[in-house]
């Protein structure tokens, strides 16, 4: 039985009506386009702006289905995202040549080295790279659409956290394969699922190592901090407090999360993880931390920083 005109005109409200339910925020579109790193790969916003919706919309902004998301509700979801990380995966996997450039750039030398680490065999490591970014660039094709395995990256984690798990999966499905019997000892483990927790262990030395390099940061700093991720502020609130542009707000804060991360990983190390170990610490969801942000973030002197703006 064909669809009635009726049944058609209800399903296209439908459609319409889920759209603007899941209309993400211009204003908060708007900022997440300015502190992009994606336009130094010749990203245009309006793809960016199509991507970053898209992504919102599949998860409903990580709200239960039927519930509406705030813009306060978007900008949390969004900055649990490595949202860089994935608009690169999702335009890869649109066929965008320039985000292909970018991905090669920044990632094919890291596969390779992960892929060697876990096959312990340089050659073995080299061709497990191989097929996958052939797998990657999307030579496989579905209903005349190329397939790429970068479609389903949700950058929950880092896209190379990511891309270490499937190198893994794929060097264990060629092993059964084949039925070789030599041990799998001495491989680099893959990076743990988003999904997955770490270790106890390893979640408690990364929250000792958090509070301790925040407690090193600034007042300044940590006032950036405290004022974009905790209450919500965006980069032009922020500037119109210290008197500066907001672009020098998302360098600053751009140069302290990244300094942070550093520090992280440093400190992880003096509490015996390996680099890898503590690389892939950095992967916990925040909220298993047992560590009060809230109370590290309090001291809010700006003067300092409005001295330094310039910078």
């Amino acid at each position: 039985m064909g669809v009635t005109p009726l049944e058609s005109a209800r399903e296209n409200l439908a459609d319409v009506a889920a759209e603007v339910a899941c209309a993400v925020d211009s204003g908060l579109l708007g900022e997440l386009w300015r502190t992009s790193e994606t336009r130094a790969w010749g990203l245009e916003r309006s793809e960016f702006e199509e991507i970053v919706c898209a992504v919102g919309r599949r998860a409903n902004f990580g709200l239960a289905a039927g519930e509406r998301a705030g813009k306060s509700a978007q900008r949390e979801f969004y900055l649990g995202l490595r949202l860089d990380d994935l608009v690169l995966a999702q335009s890869c996997a649109r066929g965008n040549e320039q985000a292909w450039q970018q991905f090669v750039t920044a990632h094919r030398e890291p596969m390779r080295r992960a892929a060697i680490a876990i096959t312990g065999s340089a050659s073995r490591g080299a061709d497990l790279a191989d097929l996958l970014w052939a797998e990657l660039y999307g030579l496989n094709e579905r209903d005349g659409e190329r397939v790429s395995p970068l479609k389903s990256y949700r950058g929950r984690g880092s896209l190379m956290g990511w891309l270490r798990t499937i190198l893994a999966q794929r060097h264990v499905d060629q092993w059964r394969r084949t039925g070789r019997e030599e041990a799998l000892d001495g491989m680099d483990p893959p990076a743990a699922e988003t999904d997955t927790p770490a270790p106890p262990e390893d979640t408690d030395a990364l929250g000792r190592a958090v509070a301790d390099a925040i407690a090193k940061c600034a007042a300044e700093e940590r006032y950036l901090l405290a004022s974009y991720y905790l209450d919500g502020q965006t980069l032009a609130e922020v500037a119109r407090v210290l008197g500066v542009h907001e672009a020098t707000v998302s360098r600053r804060l751009q140069r302290v999360v990244k300094g942070i991360r550093k520090q992280v990983v440093r400190n992880l190390e003096r509490q015996g993880l390996s680099p890898r170990r503590a690389r892939e610490a950095l992967e916990t969801d925040p909220r298993d931390l047992d560590v009060n942000l809230k109370k590290l973030l309090q001291q809010t002197q700006v003067e300092s920083f409005q001295d330094r703006a310039g910078g």
